[in-house]
């Protein structure tokens, strides 16, 4: 069969990367073909480019990424520019010093405040992780019609303003809110409750309520993306319930849960408004030292520098916990 008669009909051949023109026989020769090689010419650096998925996905990307660098990491760099300077009075000294960082740290007073918010968060955290968890179960597994509108009916609270749920537990928990006046309407109490309010408890209760949405979307996507085959093959190998969750549904789900706590830990570090209304004195958190920084007192080097220290302290912890939590998931398993 004549080979050029074979490339002239195979559109691969015609379209390939390499063409072989075999060539006869030389005169006198052993008879045998020549074969020359051609390859088609590279592509261009743009075109080059283009072809590869990544680089069309950074080029889809590339207006986003430009909005998070101006939106977040400029100021974040003039907060950290702010911290190494100094509130003389009406004059910024721009002086790098790290007076900022050592007031921030070495007084006791914001020590234990950083420790308080850091407790708070962790434990709004646990406590609305704990109560999304089970309600993202029941809408994934157990409900077979209707998820998009139990998915809606859990967000209708949220679809207030956050100010207006927050007066409205202080309303709830208040000296003659609903619940005193509930238990003193049954005879269980005779004078209203003074610890339901202005302490860390009325904050943490209040950033439960207030984060649960966030947290109940993130795990019930997780948990319905398992693979119900992988349940009922451990079913058919004797698994009970139980281990089936701790070994197939709870890792399978560990990433939902993973950002719903980052989700909730984070901004909750930095709330202010909530410690404000129902904190009281006791339930003062960082964030409001540090608006106060800000506001009234105008020192805006010592407020960056206690800002720049919170987000270090909630980056190391979030990092301590997701790393704990994966191991202890893996114990189990």
């Amino acid at each position: 069969m004549n080979p050029r008669g074979v490339a002239a009909h195979n559109p691969l051949l015609q379209r390939g990367a390499i063409l072989l023109n075999v060539v006869g026989g030389r005169p006198g020769g052993s008879g045998v073909a020549a074969i020359d090689v051609r390859r088609e010419p590279k592509p261009g650096l743009w075109q080059g480019l283009f072809r590869s998925e990544s680089a069309r996905g950074y080029a889809l990307t590339t207006p986003m990424l430009a909005v998070l660098f101006l939106t977040l990491a400029a100021p974040i760099a003039l907060l950290v520019l702010y911290s190494f300077w100094t509130q003389m009075g009406l004059y910024l000294d721009q002086t790098p010093t790290l007076a900022n960082y050592e007031r921030a740290l070495g007084a006791a007073n914001y020590r234990t405040l950083f420790l308080r918010s850091l407790g708070i968060s962790s434990l709004v955290t646990l406590i609305t992780v704990g109560i999304a968890y089970p309600i993202a179960y029941f809408v994934a597994f157990r409900v077979r019609r209707g998820k998009f509108l139990w998915l809606i009916a859990l967000t209708v609270p949220f679809w207030t303003s956050y100010l207006l749920r927050v007066f409205a537990w202080k309303v709830i928990l208040g000296y003659n809110g609903v619940i005193n006046s509930g238990l003193m309407q049954l005879g269980l109490i005779s004078k209203p409750l003074e610890f339901l309010l202005y302490n860390p408890t009325a904050v943490i209760v209040t950033l439960a309520h207030a984060y649960a949405a966030f947290a109940i979307l993130p795990i019930y996507v997780s948990l319905e993306k398992i693979d119900r085959s992988l349940l009922e093959a451990a079913a058919d190998l004797g698994d009970g319930p139980f281990r089936r969750f701790m070994r197939i549904t709870l890792p399978l789900s560990l990433p939902g849960v993973i950002g719903a706590a980052l989700v909730i830990f984070v901004p909750t570090t930095g709330d202010y408004v909530t410690p404000a209304l129902v904190g009281g004195p006791s339930g003062t958190m960082i964030a409001n030292i540090i608006q106060v920084q800000f506001g009234r007192v105008n020192n805006w080097p010592l407020g960056a520098a206690l800002a720049i220290a919170s987000m270090t302290a909630v980056a190391l912890a979030a990092i301590f916990a997701i790393q704990a939590l994966r191991i202890a998931v893996a114990r189990v398993r």
